[in-house]
C-alpha cells in the first residue's frame, strides 16, 4: 500500500546534502527555534522566578516575598531581585543574607537604586 503524503516533494531541497551538511542545517534550525526562547529568559522575569532565586540564596519564602515586593516598588525587578541583593552585598562588603535583611527592613533601597542608575532605575 502506498502512503498518501508529500514527503518526497518536501524533501527535494535536502536531497543533495551530505550527512555533515544535514547536521549543520539541523543545528542551524534548532538555533532559530531556541534563540527567541533564550532572549525571553534573559530579558524577562516574574516575581515567582525571583522568589525562587532568593530561596536558593538562603532566604525564607516570607523574606523572598518581601524582597521581591521591594524590588517591584522601587522598579528594580528588571535587574533581578537576587542581583539587587548580591550587588548591594558586594558594595557594602557584607554577606548576601545581611544585605537582603537590610532591604527587608527598608534600610537601604535608595542605595540599591543607585547601584542600577539612580532613583527608579
Amino acid at each position: 500500500m502506498k502512503r498518501n503524503d508529500d514527503f518526497e516533494t518536501r524533501r527535494k531541497h535536502l536531497e543533495g546534502l551530505s550527512d555533515a551538511e544535514l547536521e549543520t542545517r539541523f543545528w542551524s534550525l534548532i538555533e532559530e527555534l531556541i534563540d527567541p526562547l533564550l532572549k525571553l529568559g534573559y530579558e524577562n522575569t516574574t516575581p515567582a522566578i525571583e522568589r525562587s532565586v532568593l530561596l536558593r540564596m538562603g532566604f525564607s519564602s516570607l523574606e523572598a516575598k518581601a524582597l521581591v515586593d521591594g524590588c517591584m516598588e522601587h522598579n528594580l525587578m528588571e535587574h533581578g531581585a537576587g542581583n539587587v541583593v548580591y550587588r548591594l552585598s558586594k558594595k557594602d562588603g557584607t554577606d548576601v543574607r545581611t544585605a537582603g535583611l537590610k532591604l527587608i527592613e527598608k534600610a537601604c533601597w535608595e542605595e540599591a537604586e543607585a547601584l542600577f542608575g539612580g532613583e527608579n532605575a
